[in-house]
């Protein structure tokens, strides 16, 4: 081999050597910070005792956690254009760490919101975001097998997290259990410093300026070059106004919403069905304890969860990449939420372990649908070329509800003091959603044919079509993409 020619494998390291361990860390990753909210039920009766506080003000706790670790992609996505990706790993493994040991020391059920909800909760989301991010510069021609082999984390974490915090809670209390948890997610630093840059092949020149904006530029350096007089405060106002609806534009999609029926559908029914989704994995483990459940076996309970979604949350991924669902994904991902739904009445008939055994198993078979579906449906639904914008606008209304929708249902248990209304709850929004979604998309297929049955100009195609995008970038396309913010359920 030609020595320019191994100067240019040693600058690309894409699907090869070390792009293997990175994608080891970020299996650890996710499973130190997407996997890390499933423990938190474990310690929900505890809290609730020490701190004196009703469902509803302990279930604010992992709720801001969960909102925030979705909410803060676009923060993460501007950290990572300006620092890459290995510095966002490791402040997020920092702030992770320090969030979880402040809480140990939390004299009150508000300073925890503060400590394990937002800093903690920030910390995952840099961490988890910008793992997922740096996989796409390592792999290229293995890119999907390495995102679906990363995503096994998630299920590990779920697996793995509540044992230990059971384990731990039993022999020396929550406080040094936070304690201990804190010096775990710090780990989440050695996996970032594992992710070294990729570098670029000798040679390569650097990325030229856009055309639209030379011009700005120069304008702007030959007034601050000639010594012009300042320019009225309005007209100096007016470019940042610009350049901030150019932010929000970039990271909020907006206009995707206004102008795609099938964008605008699909985003509606996820924001209404997380209302539910998160439900029981915060009151599930309360509710076993309360109906006299032992607290091992309630924490077994998650874990359950998390087991079964090793194994079936790949199949359903493959199961979906099939051509006879190309242009169906979106009743598949209905049906998984309908499922969903459903399998909550089996706790309302009863409480003994056995029956939640069984519930656990239908929930973690119909949640892995929603896991493996939620993303590959929004790139159906969305040019890839827009994916990262729409899917900003996606995560930060989804946290919405993820923030709210516990301790709401927390304040109907508290008023009622009937955990029967969790379930109740949770049934509601997800068969709603699934129902809404389903039936909508449905219509709108069926009005997307009468317009092709009445002769419409075939380059003049309806705005609102629900088309199937490709999810895989063409030959031609460049490898890695910009910044592309991730989340997963």
């Amino acid at each position: 081999m030609s020595q320019g020619g191994a100067a240019r494998n040693a600058a690309r390291p894409q699907d090869r050597g070390w792009a293997w361990m990175v994608l080891l860390a970020t299996v650890l990753l996710q499973a130190l910070t997407l996997g890390f909210p499933s423990c938190i039920g474990v310690f929900f009766t505890d809290l609730q005792h020490e701190f004196q506080a009703s469902n509803s003000q302990t279930s604010w706790f992992p709720s801001i956690m969960v909102a925030v670790l979705h909410a803060g992609g676009p923060l993460c996505s501007i950290l990572v254009k300006r620092f890459g990706c290995r510095f966002a790993v490791m402040l997020g493994g920092l702030l992770s760490g320090v969030g979880m040991v402040s809480s140990s020391f939390c004299r009150s059920i508000s300073q925890l919101y503060l400590t394990a909800g937002l800093i903690t909760g920030l910390g995952s989301c840099f961490s988890f975001q910008a793992g997922v991010t740096v996989l796409g510069y390592y792999f290229v021609r293995w890119r999907t097998l390495a995102n679906a082999m990363a995503s096994t984390g998630v299920s590990l974490g779920f697996t793995l997290w509540p044992l230990l915090s059971q384990y731990l809670l039993d022999e020396m209390g929550w406080r040094n259990t936070f304690l201990i948890l804190g010096g775990i997610l710090l780990n989440c630093c050695v996996c970032g410093a594992i992710m070294r840059p990729v570098e670029l092949a000798p040679g390569t020149p650097p990325q030229p300026a856009k055309p639209a904006e030379e011009p700005e530029r120069r304008a702007e350096g030959a007034r601050l070059s000639n010594g012009a007089s300042c320019p009225h405060p309005k007209i100096q106002q007016q470019p940042r106004r610009i350049a901030c609806l150019q932010t929000l534009q970039k990271y909020l999609a907006f206009d995707i919403f206004c102008q795609n029926k099938g964008y605008q559908i699909y985003t509606i029914g996820v924001t209404w069905t997380m209302m539910g989704f998160a439900l029981p994995h915060v009151y599930l483990v309360p509710y076993a304890i309360h109906n006299g459940v032992e607290e091992r076996r309630a924490a077994l309970l998650i874990s359950v969860i998390g087991l079964i979604n090793i194994f079936i949350r790949p199949l359903t991924g493959l199961l979906s990449g099939h051509r006879v669902f190309t242009g169906r994904r979106i009743y598949l991902f209905s049906l998984a939420v309908l499922l969903c739904g459903l399998s909550n009445f089996i706790c309302v008939i009863s409480a003994e372990f056995s029956v939640l055994i069984l519930y656990c198993v239908m929930f973690s078979i119909s949640m892995s649908g929603i896991g493996a579906l939620t993303f590959q449906v929004l790139m159906d639904v969305v040019d890839m070329d827009r994916f990262s914008s729409a899917l900003g606008l996606f995560t930060i209304l989804e946290s919405i509800t993820l923030l709210i929708g516990p301790p709401l249902t927390g304040l109907l248990v508290d008023i009622t003091n009937d955990f029967h209304y969790v379930f109740y709850n949770s049934s509601f929004f997800l068969i709603s959603a699934a129902l809404f979604m389903g039936l909508s998309f449905c219509a709108l297929e069926k009005k997307n044919k009468l317009r092709e049955a009445s002769k419409v100009p075939l380059d003049n195609p309806p705005r609102h079509q629900y088309n199937e995008m490709p999810a895989e970038p063409r030959c031609g396309s460049p490898s890695p993409p910009a910044v592309v913010y991730i989340t997963s359920i």
